[in-house]
């Protein structure tokens, strides 16, 4: 049906008239990107966690530092990116991001598939990277087939959809910060403050 024609249906009809299927396309809802975000500070902090561990496990080798100093740059670089991306409401870097993520993704699974000396005891740090990695790409794939479409949510429901998406990360995050060195030697809760007697901490 043309415009001129619907001009020429009384309101009733056009009322009742159906949505053409283009007219109700799905709308990117804002809680995905929040996740989004979420997920890159969480890669990004279990990232410097693994170069944190290459580290501190190594004597120095050339081959250790690359690995601990490649791991370390992508860490800090998804942290800045997930600001970035908070702030401007689109991924730094464009489309290249995507393949940046997917050699990300292949490289965490190569290390749990075949650990060296560099990566051994990083099993479920690696994991919980691949996985945030993943949740990172699926979301920007789900925001790309939405872009440009804007949707109003109520607060109270985009707030408990930030909730869920905060305690989903944190669940993945967490366990692969306690497998890496620096979650080894982290004080625990409430214990800051209590001082043995030779001047460290109690653990």
């Amino acid at each position: 049906m043309t415009g001129h024609d619907a001009a020429a249906l009384p309101p009733s009809e056009l009322l009742d008239r159906p949505v053409p299927p283009q007219e109700v396309a799905p709308q990117a809802h804002p809680s995905v990107r929040l996740v989004t975000g979420f997920a890159g500070f969480g890669a990004g902090s279990v990232n410097l966690a693994i170069a944190s561990s290459i580290f501190a496990a190594g004597s120095g080798e050339p081959d250790r530092v690359i690995v601990g100093a490649v791991a370390g740059a992508w860490g800090a670089a998804l942290l800045a990116g997930a600001v970035i991306f908070l702030a401007r409401d689109r991924p730094a870097g464009g489309r290249w991001v995507r393949y940046a993520l997917a050699a990300a993704a292949v490289a965490h699974l190569a290390a749990i598939a075949f650990p060296t000396y560099t990566t051994a005891r990083l099993g479920l740090t690696h994991l919980s990277a691949l996985l945030l990695t993943l949740m990172i790409i699926a979301s920007l794939a789900w925001l790309g087939r939405a872009a440009g479409e804007k949707r109003a949510v109520r607060p109270g429901r985009l707030l408990l959809a930030a909730f869920a998406g905060a305690v989903l990360v944190a669940g993945i995050t967490t366990p692969g910060l306690a497998a890496s060195t620096a979650g080894k030697y982290a004080v625990p809760h409430g214990g800051h403050g209590n001082l043995a007697p030779g001047g460290h901490h109690q653990h």
